[in-house]
């Protein structure tokens, strides 16, 4: 039977290696192979590749695509890369909506500012007559300027939450909040609306696919931060047909709880279930980060002398996680410090113990890692979920993180040619918008460790992975952790979720790799983008 669509004159990377081409019928991919001359008829779709790389869709396994959407009609401070132009930012926006009564925004990063802590005084100088509440680009912390405190009523006298800090110095309060800490005034904030909600999706649906994301895994199906539960905007895309892409979602555990919780998680995802979406995942944050020394780990701090913050206790863990594998549920694991880790892992063997295998459990971020836990990965089962775009020498790893670990730990981070040669699988994601979510600058940055046109030197270079080796981890892999197992390759049977590349990064220099950029996208044998 002739083709609806053929991918001509490759290559086309497979399995095996490379083909020739690639034919879909409907939603399928039907064949590949040398000559498709038999395949095309008169209403076939011919893409020429002319040498341009035919890929399976790239997926991410770790991402906050609602959240991101909505943050980019707000304050929006990823590209400020100054105090002065963060300010200069801010009071923009503040000129550009003098009828919000507060003022949000994300995207600040903590190597701008002296020790990663920007001061309320420098938001009063720019915006004074109103609350301004700005999320740090990793979304573990906060800053605000004196109106906003006032109107959370953050005093001197104004407590540590368990789950986090505020920062103090002689005159009270700086306007910074860490972790937890943030919920004493993100809760004050006008809620975002479902119209926000959906548009913000739909919005990041569109810059996804023409960053050749196909597929996904919403890390966080609850409130968090200041960012909206996008629940509500995944079955709503989902009734109404909305969603081009794959999705699924991770359910929030809530850390201030324990098993009791467990009844209202599988109702959650029945319901979802029922308006057509699936959520059959949930999110236990571990810890918080390690530039502001909250990320959990097994030694102290040289700077501090504390070891971090463990949201979710160990032994408590082992039985969560035990009782969330019996009913069903992947666990996806935020695990930034080697504590961390070696808690997950922990909780993953006594589940396998208790239950068997086979529920795809996961865990992300892995910024440090014990070289003892590394060979665990493979013997459980546990996929190490990647953040690539970290593992770099930039000023919020070199001037707050290195110095605050020591050299010995600091050797341990972002471990992904150990995890691969230990029998890890390794899936990868974004983080975004913590991060950039362009699968194509991570991938250069796994196989270089070294950003894509930046002149520095290699961060670990031991811990590189091959170019194939870090696509599989963007398609395969990511398929695997999101049970879409009739995705993330191209074979016959399987769906027809591609992204044509402008180039073929496997014919020039790995130096290189980010100068590729996606021609056109495919999600079911549809485009979805051609720019």
């Amino acid at each position: 039977m002739h083709a609806d669509l053929v991918f001509t004159r490759g290559p086309v990377l497979t399995p095996g290696g490379r083909a020739g081409f690639a034919a879909v019928r409907g939603d399928r991919i039907t064949a590949v192979g040398a000559d498709p001359t038999p395949l095309i008829g008169p209403h076939t779709e011919v893409v020429d590749l002319g040498g341009r790389l035919l890929l399976p869709g790239f997926q991410d396994a770790h991402i906050h695509a609602v959240g991101g959407g909505v943050e980019l009609g707000k304050c929006d401070l990823t590209g400020a890369t100054s105090v002065v132009s963060c300010l200069d930012a801010v009071a923009a926006y503040a000129r550009a909506n003098p009828r919000l009564e507060w003022l949000t925004g994300s995207g600040w990063s903590l190597d701008t500012f002296a020790g990663g802590l920007p001061h309320r005084g420098l938001l009063d100088a720019v915006v004074a007559d109103r609350p301004v509440v700005l999320v740090n680009r990793d979304h573990h912390g906060a800053w605000l300027n004196s109106a906003a405190l006032a109107r959370a009523g953050i005093t001197a006298d104004t407590p540590d939450p368990p789950d986090g800090r505020i920062e103090r110095d002689a005159d009270g309060p700086t306007g910074v909040l860490q972790e937890g800490a943030m919920d004493l005034v993100t809760r004050l904030l006008p809620p975002v609306t479902e119209v926000d909600e959906l548009s913000g999706l739909l919005r990041a649906q569109r810059l996804l696919h023409s960053l050749g994301v196909t597929a996904w895994q919403d890390a966080l199906l609850g409130e968090y931060g200041g960012m909206p539960d996008p629940s509500r905007a995944y079955a709503t895309a989902s009734e109404r047909g909305l969603l081009t892409a794959r999705v699924t979602g991770a359910l929030w555990w809530d850390r201030d709880r324990g098993a009791e919780q467990l009844p209202e998680l599988v109702e959650r995802r029945e319901s979802l279930r029922r308006s057509g979406f699936r959520a059959e995942t949930v999110k236990i944050m571990l810890d918080g980060v390690a530039e502001n020394h909250t990320a959990a780990l097994l030694g102290p701090y040289l700077c501090t002398g504390h070891s971090g913050l463990s949201f979710v206790d160990a032994v408590a863990l082992r039985e969560y996680v035990t009782l969330l594998d019996a009913h069903g549920f992947q666990v996806h694991f935020h695990a930034l410090g080697d504590r961390a880790v070696r808690d997950a892992l922990d909780a993953v063997e006594a589940a396998r113990a208790a239950n068997g295998t086979g529920r795809r459990h996961h865990l992300a971020h892995l910024q440090v890692v014990h070289p003892d836990d590394v060979p665990r990965f493979g013997r459980l089962g546990a996929t190490a979920t990647i953040q690539p775009l970290w593992a770099v020498h930039e000023p919020q790893m070199d001037e707050l993180t290195i110095p605050f670990l020591g050299a010995e730990r600091a050797a341990w981070q972002y471990p992904f040619g150990a995890l691969l040669r230990a029998g890890a699988t390794l899936a990868a994601g974004s983080d975004w918008p913590v991060s950039s979510p362009d699968p194509l600058q991570g991938i250069h940055v796994a196989v270089n460790r070294i950003p894509y046109g930046e002149d520095v030197p290699a961060f670990l270079p031991g811990q590189r992975i091959g170019l194939a080796e870090a696509i599989t981890a963007y398609t395969a892999g990511s398929a695997y952790v999101n049970h879409l197992d009739d995705t993330g390759v191209i074979r016959p049977g399987h769906r027809a979720d591609l992204v044509v590349l402008d180039r073929d990064p496997f014919a020039g220099p790995d130096r290189e790799i980010g100068a590729a950029r996606v021609a056109m996208t495919f999600t079911g044998g549809r485009c979805v983008h051609e720019p």
